[in-house]
Formats: C-alpha cells, sequence, structure tokens
C-alpha cells in the first residue's frame, strides 16, 4: 500500500508529493519547494520516517514544479528526471522564469536532468510501479505517473478537479491536451484517484461524467 504525503509550496501553492511503500523507499513527485522552510518540512518528514528516496520525478518542467530541484540534488543526491522535451526549462530555470514574467529578484539555482523519460517506461520504487504516460498539451513534455495496482495516477497540470491545465503557456498546445485527455487521461480505469498538481485530488471516473474537458 502506497503512503502519500502532500506538501503545497511556493507562491503558486503546487502539490509536491513524497510517495512510499513498506520498503521506506520513496519518491519524490515535483519537488516546487521553493523556500527554505518548505524544503526543510520536506526534509524533516524524510528523515523522520526513515525513508529513502530513490527517484526526483518532473510531471513537467514548469518553474513552480522544479524550485525545488536543487534542493532534492543536493540532500538526497537525486537528478530530476523529465521528459526530454521539457529538460531545457528545468536546466535553465532562471531563463524559464524571466520568460513567463515571474521574477524573484535572485538567481534560481536550478539542477541537471539525470534520466530521461519517456512514454510506457515503468519507474520501479520498493514494492511498487509507476508507468509513465507522455501527456502533452500544457506542455510539450508533460507526463502522468500512473500506478495500475494502486489505480493511483499523479496528473501534474494536464488533468485538475473538474478543470484542466492551462495551454497558452510556451510550448503549449490546446489541440495536443486534448487529445491527452481524450486518449490517454480519460482511458484510465474509472476508480483511480488522481493527484495533480495543484488543488485536492480527484477520481477519474467523476471527471468523465462531469468534466466538460473529458466528455
Amino acid at each position: 500500500m502506497l503512503t502519500i504525503k502532500t506538501f503545497e509550496v511556493n507562491p503558486l501553492q503546487e502539490n509536491c508529493y513524497v510517495v512510499s511503500d513498506d520498503t521506506n523507499e520513496c519518491v519524490i513527485i515535483d519537488c516546487g519547494a521553493l523556500y527554505e522552510g518548505e524544503q526543510k518540512a520536506i526534509e524533516t518528514y524524510i528523515r523522520d520516517n526513515q525513508l529513502k528516496p530513490v527517484h526526483h520525478l518532473c510531471t513537467h518542467g514548469h518553474f513552480d514544479h522544479v524550485f525545488g530541484a536543487a534542493f532534492v540534488l543536493s540532500a538526497f543526491g537525486l537528478k530530476p528526471e523529465a521528459h526530454s522535451a521539457d529538460q531545457t526549462m528545468i536546466e535553465d530555470l532562471d531563463q524559464q522564469c524571466r520568460m513567463m514574467g515571474f521574477d524573484l529578484g535572485t538567481n534560481l539555482s536550478s539542477a541537471p536532468v539525470g534520466t530521461i523519460l519517456s512514454h510506457d517506461d515503468m519507474i520501479t520504487f520498493g514494492n511498487h510501479s509507476l508507468e509513465v504516460l507522455h501527456t502533452p498539451g500544457h506542455s510539450p513534455g508533460s507526463v502522468i505517473f500512473y500506478c495500475e495496482e494502486e489505480h493511483i495516477a499523479f496528473s501534474g497540470d494536464t488533468l485538475f478537479r473538474m478543470s484542466v491545465g492551462r495551454s497558452d503557456l510556451p510550448g503549449g498546445s490546446w489541440s495536443q491536451l486534448i487529445e491527452s485527455l481524450t486518449t490517454v487521461v480519460a482511458h484510465l480505469p474509472a476508480e483511480t484517484v488522481v493527484y495533480p498538481g495543484h488543488g485536492p485530488r480527484t477520481i477519474i471516473g467523476e471527471e468523465i461524467r462531469m468534466n466538460p474537458y473529458l466528455r
């Protein structure tokens, strides 16, 4: 059984997840922790529960999801793992923030991408696996991490509760987003619990019934 701890971080209230099982191995998903206090809370949770992080997984490369990539590399020795289409934006965080008009008035530390993820890759930790599902649209390299055994998905900014991610940022595509939603997301089992990049969790069956973008 998976244990999922959510940390809401940075000014954009992004969801960073620490996902572990009874082996105490864990993965960190979308560490957007910008401030020292946020980073300390994540590190304390991992240390206090004697967890062993083995992957830092990125659903996509937007700054609010990777603010903490350098922290994770420093604290746990893990490089971010992401789709190649989002690699450049992850590795030049300052330029991305300037391009999107998000200026903190200070230089931001980036981390080099480690493992490049592709559609249908399987990521293992402990007794569990996460399947990589490429879902471009919000960004070119957006992916969902899906645990078939427990019917759990981490959707990044592709799918929110009764909404979807925006497609007007650089590299975004509304047509690609709709295709990802209809050909990938809508085909997940109805009982799948979705943990998004922002906001509360949801269930695929409810989204198919009530989310206008999935009808």
